[in-house]
Formats: C-alpha cells, sequence, structure tokens
C-alpha cells in the first residue's frame, strides 16, 4: 500500500519503510509525525480525496533534523563593479515511514 502526502507545500508519494526528506518540522529525533493530509491511498482499490482522503493518516519518525548543501547566489550589476555573494542552506527533516492507516 502506498498514499501521496501533502506536506511544506510540496506532495510525495510514499511507502512503509520509505526514508523521505521533506521541508523542515517542528519535531525533535525520535518523535513520530502524523500526517492527515492524504490525498491518495493506493493499492488494489485506490481512494482519491476531494482534496484529501477522510479518515487516513501517515504516520513518521523523525530520524534527524539538518541542512542541506549550500547553494551560492551571486548577484552582479553592470558597469559599477557592484557584486554580492549569498549562501543559503535549506533545513529539512528526515522521516522513516512507520504506518499508513485508512
Amino acid at each position: 500500500m502506498y498514499a501521496i502526502i501533502e506536506t511544506g507545500g510540496k506532495q510525495i508519494r510514499v511507502n512503509v519503510g520509505d526514508k523521505i526528506y521533506v521541508e523542515k518540522l517542528e519535531a525533535n529525533v525520535g518523535d513520530k509525525v502524523t500526517f492527515d493530509k492524504v490525498l491518495l491511498l493506493g493499492d488494489k482499490n485506490a481512494k482519491v480525496g476531494t482534496p484529501y482522503v477522510s479518515g487516513a493518516s501517515v504516520v513518521g519518525k523523525v530520524e534527524k533534523q539538518g541542512l542541506s548543501k549550500k547553494i551560492r547566489v551571486f548577484k552582479y550589476k553592470a558597469k559599477t563593479n557592484e557584486h554580492k555573494t549569498i549562501g543559503h542552506r535549506q533545513p529539512y527533516t528526515c522521516l522513516v515511514i512507520e504506518s499508513i492507516n485508512g
């Protein structure tokens, strides 16, 4: 059985045992997180939500919190010798999917 959940403005397809990386969630390592915004439950008889499947949830366990690789942004203005370098590291949460209910 698989599910499509919505978190952090994105839609993610998950199975039990999958390791997923999502936008940072306010949870500590080892905490259980429940996702109630389930868009689709799939197996032989798929359930499609309008927009969400009622009574369905996905439970995951927080494995780690971290920062992604640094990206560099370079701003440049022509003819004025004006430039600026900015770096950014996006925070994320790593989860292991434990169960799909519904």
